[in-house]
């Protein structure tokens, strides 16, 4: 499908997704992190909070996610322009067939590049665990925070941010495959912190970069979002499962 070229700069607008994302992740910190300074405690305990709790951890997720769609959404209001510019608009039933479809697909492409990346670096840590901040989940309110902050909000916001956002304004000057290698390599980098003090997570960065490139593609030929978001959530929805219902370590 055609993509609609962008008005605005794309090099700005990569400059300011970058910067959004990160701001937003400091005010949403900041702003979770008043509720302990309202409850007069510690520092450390806030800390603790921000870092352990269920709580602390849905109020961070949701004010910096709804903060990088609220200035997404501004800096194209600035212009003028309409959401479905950026692939954001009424979901269709081809949508969902094209997330059921692209699933599959992207687990295939992943387990072949794990395959051979394994190969090509036999120190690479395939069993690295990914940090993501939720422990000891447990109780009916915990598991629905915890479903919201994993399997809703990081799938709309990243791909409102990343396959809209991001690819949208890079393909005004790039064709498809560089678009998405740039929108990937973002990708990937920005889940290499996620292995805690392990070290940089290398193998999530490759599961990212692959899952970026399918999801680019469904982009691409669907003209819309929402293919990717059923990818994404469906990803992180089995993950879920895993880790908190099935509670596999």
């Amino acid at each position: 499908m055609e993509q609609k070229k962008v008005p605005w700069n794309g090099w700005v607008a990569l400059i300011y997704g970058v910067v959004l994302f990160f701001v937003a992740q400091i005010i949403g910190g900041l702003a979770a992190a008043m509720y302990g300074a309202l409850q007069g405690w510690s520092a450390q305990k806030t800390t603790d909070w921000l870092q352990s709790a269920v709580a602390g951890q849905f109020a961070y997720i949701l004010i910096a996610e709804v903060l990088t769609i609220a200035g997404i959404f501004a800096f194209i209001s600035f212009y003028k322009q309409p959401l479905n510019i950026i692939g954001f608009k009424r979901p269709r039933w081809d949508d969902l067939f094209a997330g059921l479809m692209g699933f599959p697909i992207y687990f295939v492409l992943f387990a072949i590049m794990l395959a051979i990346a394994s190969q090509v670096f036999p120190g690479l840590d395939v069993n690295q665990e990914q940090q993501i901040g939720f422990k000891d989940v447990a109780g009916t309110w915990p598991l629905i925070m915890t479903f919201i902050s994993l399997v809703i909000l990081p799938p709309l916001t990243e791909e409102i941010l990343l396959r809209g956002f991001l690819y949208t304004s890079l393909r005004k000057y790039f064709k498809f495959g560089l678009a998405a290698l740039i929108v990937s390599a973002i990708f990937a980098a920005a889940h290499l912190p996620e292995g805690g003090d392990a070290g940089p997570l290398w193998v999530g960065a490759i599961d990212t970069f692959m899952l970026s490139l399918v999801l680019c593609y469904v982009r691409e030929k669907t003209g819309s979002l929402w293919g990717g978001i059923v990818i994404h959530a469906l990803k992180n929805c089995l993950a879920f499962i895993l880790l908190f219902i099935i509670q596999v370590r």
